[in-house]
């Protein structure tokens, strides 16, 4: 799951980030609320940890462009005002919760779960199913009738990202820019080589689903046969 924390605070952003890449999510910073909303608009991020008090730009007047520009990723602000006018402010701009600092990691971590609940997606933890096979983000873990892989994050964040959009055909640049982030300097063949890596495993399970590659479009899960699954990697 992508993470961007729009946070002035360098030290604060810095440890909430640490302490949410142990819980396995992926996280971008930005220190100001231009640069912030530019990584926010990009769409890519599944919640956005948003200060109210910022340079450049305030948390509220971000939320509410994003807001406008039809972009609906769960929003938590987090701020230091605490007052009730702050609150309702903030979620009549579109926020989906509220959590005044200081606050503890482990409620942040919940609120984020709730947020995601509500959204309908999905959270560490939570173990994804497709065909034969399970995924569980927040160990790494893939699993099917062959046994098991301790996946690398990046593997997990791909699988993850094609399961949940089963049935869709994503481009290799939405892949890239919801895996390696939208300003990343990856390419088509960075995906490639993880689709290569991704099917070798599957095959190793004696999976049926595959990942089929459709020249000039992207990619999809499919329910294949064994020796087809292979032959793709």
């Amino acid at each position: 799951m992508k993470i961007l924390m729009v946070e002035d605070e360098r030290y604060l952003a810095e440890a909430v980030a640490q302490i949410l890449k142990k819980n396995n999510y992926d996280v971008d910073l930005s220190f100001d609320g231009e640069e912030g909303l530019d990584n926010a608009l990009s769409g890519v991020y599944d919640i956005i940890l948003l200060d109210i008090m910022l340079p450049k730009m305030d948390g509220l007047s971000l939320l509410k462009e994003l807001r406008d520009e039809g972009i609906d990723t769960p929003v938590i602000l987090l701020t230091a005002k605490g007052e009730t006018e702050d609150r309702v402010a903030g979620l009549d701009s579109g926020a989906d919760d509220y959590l005044p600092k200081p606050f503890k990691t482990e409620e942040l971590l919940a609120r984020m779960r709730a947020v995601s609940r509500r959204r309908g997606k999905l959270i560490p933890g939570n173990i994804l199913a497709y065909g034969d096979i399970e995924l569980n983000p927040a160990n790494l873990a893939l699993s099917g009738a062959g046994g098991s892989f301790t996946l690398t994050p990046k593997e997990s964040h791909v699988l993850e990202y094609l399961i949940m959009n089963q049935g869709n055909v994503l481009s290799a640049e939405s892949i890239i820019e919801k895996v390696w982030g939208y300003d990343s300097d990856a390419e088509d063949n960075h995906v490639q080589v993880y689709m290569s890596f991704l099917r070798k495993k599957l095959s190793s399970l004696g999976s049926s689903v595959g990942i089929r590659a459709i020249r000039n479009v992207g990619y999809t899960l499919t329910l294949e046969s064994k020796s087809d699954n292979a032959q793709e990697a």
